[in-house]
């Protein structure tokens, strides 16, 4: 990925103000064997730039005083509230010296998956970039990890992917740390213990003493006078 600097004569926190106002971000190059440099560059222009991937992980072209350096992108600073990107700094890249970068992980085939597929799952990402260790001609713009095998109870660690050509996790003492862990999704409706019993007639002497109360109840109310219920029973007092 390429993109133009200009040289920046003035520093300072009056002339970086100055500069953000024409439109300008204020930046340095850093490193390798020359001298830190000041730069600037359109802020339109690295605005749509930031929002690229590959802007953040691989190795920029940056053509400076009609000569490209390759460097990589090394701090950003925005502002607070504003979509405004306030300094950017760079650091320039020895061919031959080994670098670290974060690399993105691009995860694919999940939804093919049997866990996902038919066996109620998801599969939650734990990790989403990985650090890395390589020369920068082997530096990836990103990894990609197929899901598509994944099943229930299982995981994918840092074992299960393959790594490009010279290129090296780097994982900070931990030997194999999971990058995806399968989720089972919890059912909406609770299952029901005993569905026939709710559905089971009752028991004949139950049904039998059903009928006797409801027969007795229709004999009080054939003896009670026309137009009047019978009386309910007053509660005893207590003593």
């Amino acid at each position: 990925m390429k993109f133009v600097a200009f040289e920046r004569a003035k520093q300072g926190t009056g002339a970086s103000r100055r500069l953000r106002i024409t439109g300008r971000t204020p930046g340095i190059v850093y490193g390798g064997s020359g001298e830190p440099q000041l730069i600037e560059l359109d802020h339109n222009a690295l605005w749509h730039a930031i929002k690229k991937e590959a802007f953040h992980s691989s190795v920029l072209e940056m053509e400076l005083n009609s000569k490209v350096q390759k460097v990589l992108l090394r701090d950003l600073q925005m502002h607070p509230f504003k979509q405004m990107v306030q300094h950017i700094d760079f650091q320039r890249v020895d061919a031959r010296t080994k670098l670290h970068m974060k690399v993105p992980l691009h995860y694919s085939g999940e939804e093919n998956s049997p866990a996902v597929k038919t066996e109620g799952c998801i599969a939650n990402h734990v990790v989403t970039e990985l650090e890395v260790k390589c020369l920068p001609a082997d530096l990836p713009e990103f990894i990609a990890v197929d899901l598509s095998n994944m099943k229930k109870g299982s995981s994918v660690n840092l074992s299960d992917i393959t790594l490009p050509k010279g290129v090296v996790a780097v994982t900070h003492g931990k030997k194999n740390p999971v990058l995806v862990s399968v989720v089972v999704i919890a059912s909406v409706d609770a299952p029901v213990e005993n569905p026939d019993a709710a559905a089971a007639p009752a028991s004949p002497a139950a049904a039998k003493a059903a009928a006797g109360k409801e027969a007795a109840a229709a004999k009080d109310a054939a003896k009670a006078p026309a137009g009047k219920a019978p009386a309910a029973k007053a509660p005893a007092a207590k003593k």
